[in-house]
């Protein structure tokens, strides 16, 4: 429904390269940014394979509310409250809940639960890497050894 309208020209061949690159990736994902540099309305598909961590952020700043349309397979979002408690858990999966709204200051992060996924995201703000996300403190940075037993945790419980 939404695919046709957010991203009326994504071929097959950008997207097999996206998930190449994204295969190559040690994060396991790629990003096209779809904004140009000071733009306030940033732009963004995310092509994610099912091993990629992404370490829980907040983004500061009342404007920053982001929002994900799903594309193609399935993840969970999660929130989680100062501590690190989980506090929810939304899945968007294509044909049932294929969009939702992280407020602004919220902690947050996402599990694939499908080997491919294409999330469109957008978010407020003109983007400065300095204030533009504040990582959790609580959870493993990414790419650490960590990283790889807190994401199967979080699949766990993702999948309750």
């Amino acid at each position: 429904m939404m695919e046709g309208r957010i991203i009326p020209n994504m071929q097959e061949n950008e997207v097999n390269n996206h998930f190449s690159i994204a295969t190559s990736s040690i994060r396991n994902r790629s990003t096209s940014i779809l904004h140009k540099k000071g733009d306030y309305l940033n732009k963004a598909i995310n092509y994610v394979l099912f091993d990629s961590y992404m370490h829980p952020h907040l983004h500061p700043g009342e404007e920053k509310i982001e929002k994900m349309y799903l594309i193609e397979g399935s993840f969970a979002l999660i929130l989680f409250n100062d501590k690190g408690d989980i506090d929810e858990t939304i899945t968007l999966e294509k044909g049932k809940r294929e969009f939702v709204e992280v407020p602004a200051f919220t902690w947050h992060t996402y599990v694939m639960l499908a080997h491919k996924v294409i999330i469109y995201e957008t978010m407020e703000g003109v983007y400065d890497p300095c204030s533009w996300k504040r990582m959790a403190p609580w959870a493993p940075i990414e790419d650490s050894h960590e990283a790889k037993s807190y994401l199967q945790m979080l699949k766990k419980y993702a999948k309750k």
